[in-house]
């Protein structure tokens, strides 16, 4: 960050400096750019701050009290994560002096823990329990940001909006619920000057998606019979249902997916469509393979005329469509385990196939995060796709630009011939 941009937070009178701070976002908004560049994380969350009213001075309110707090603590889903979150950071909290804070999806810190002293001088900014961090209220900082950006983030020093805040530096990494997607809150590293590496960001995100890891885990057992189909980054499907975990031949994969993806029903017509590219296959040869996967699966799991599955099929591409639709793109990342099905040629899935993963490609391309674009770029899916290159190539700064930029110009070549 310039000089200039942190000296308009440094004034003595709090309403001239809201002026020139929502002055000043405004022109960065509108040119782009200021003296030397801004990430585009900071300036973003500065507007949003100089906009929503919040005054570079004073502190985040205490919103709970302690019977408050106590009752959230109590019917949080991240609670059942805390003993996990705290094996996992107390040592690193404690040796490297720093605190450990778990906040709600509103932004409210629920836990805050982690070394004595560093608590102590953390409550002169009202970092604690029952404190509301949220963007809105308190500026820039790593846990309201990561909620109001849903991807982690990491806040150093001055680019924090408040003045108080000036002497740390913190990461964060939003928690979904791992079935349904939906923003649960984030896990929060604060500290001083030691956080200021990129590998505190990297440790705060594996902290994160343990914990989604572990809820998971925890989650309620799928309903008697219901069955889990994991077709993603795999030739042959792996079935589960009723505690039976079954290898799926690949065209017995293809048929799931298919009649999974439309739970409705499927006409034997329709289904000799959308497995076969060669329109010589009879239909006889579709009910041989519908009656071999009937004998593996066992006859009370496939319904037919229409064909169907007699319960419910859960899918892995499925829940990475409901985490896109929700907004969650570092989820569904992250739950993406490779293309479906890739060796498959049958048209429907690959029309399913190429959905999900152009789907994907657009929110990660749409989010310029250069931390989830650099992992798909270097995936085996990834690696030629010029549209995310190009992405990448633009969100990166400057000095870190080079690699991408020649990775690009061999992909121009390739494709020229």
């Amino acid at each position: 960050m310039t000089e200039s941009w942190v000296a308009l937070g440094a004034g003595a009178d709090p309403a001239e400096r809201r002026r020139k701070l929502g002055t000043a976002y405004e022109s960065f908004a509108a040119a782009g750019r200021v003296e030397r560049p801004v990430r585009p994380v900071v300036a973003a969350s500065w507007l949003r701050s100089a906009r929503a009213r919040v005054s570079p001075e004073g502190t985040p309110p205490v919103e709970l009290s302690d019977e408050a707090l106590a009752a959230c603590r109590d019917a949080h889903p991240l609670a059942r994560a805390m003993p996990l979150i705290r094996e996992l950071t107390g040592a690193y909290a404690t040796d490297g002096e720093h605190l450990v804070a778990v906040c709600d999806a509103r932004g409210r810190l629920l836990w805050v823990e982690g070394h004595a002293g560093v608590r102590r001088r953390a409550d002169a900014m009202n970092f604690v329990p029952g404190a509301d961090w949220a963007e809105a209220v308190a500026g820039t900082n790593a846990p309201g940001t990561a909620i109001a950006e849903d991807r982690p983030v990491q806040v150093f020093a001055a680019e924090h909006f408040r003045r108080r805040v000036h002497r740390w530096t913190c990461a964060a990494a939003p928690v979904h619920d791992p079935e349904t997607g939906r923003l649960l809150g984030a896990v929060d590293i604060t500290g001083g000057d030691r956080l200021a590496h990129p590998h505190s960001l990297a440790f705060v995100g594996a902290v994160a998606r343990a914990a989604q890891a572990h809820l998971a885990l925890l989650a309620p057992a799928a309903p008697a019979g219901a069955a889990r189909l994991t077709a993603l980054g795999r030739n042959e499907a792996l079935l589960a249902v009723s505690g039976r975990r079954t290898v799926l031949s690949r065209r017995h994969s293809e048929i799931l997916t298919v009649l999974a993806a439309r739970p409705e029903g499927v006409s034997g017509d329709e289904l000799l469509v959308e497995l076969y590219e060669d329109e010589s296959v009879t239909p006889v040869t579709l009910r041989a393979e519908l009656s071999r996967l009937r004998a593996v699966l066992g006859p009370e799991l496939l319904r037919s005329r229409p064909y169907r599955p007699a319960v419910r099929v859960d899918t892995d591409f499925a829940a990475v469509e409901r985490l896109l639709a929700s907004g969650a793109v570092t989820a569904a990342a992250n739950a993406y385990a490779g293309p479906l099905l890739p060796a498959s040629q049958a048209p429907a899935v690959a029309r399913l196939r190429r959905r999900l993963a152009g789907q994907l490609r657009a929110a990660l391309v749409a989010r310029a995060d250069p931390l989830l674009l650099a992992d798909w770029v270097h995936s085996p899916w990834g690696e030629d796709d010029l549209a995310a290159w190009r992405a990448l190539a633009a969100a990166l700064p400057g000095e870190r630009r080079a690699p991408a930029l020649a990775r690009l110009r061999e992909l121009d070549r390739a494709q020229r011939g």
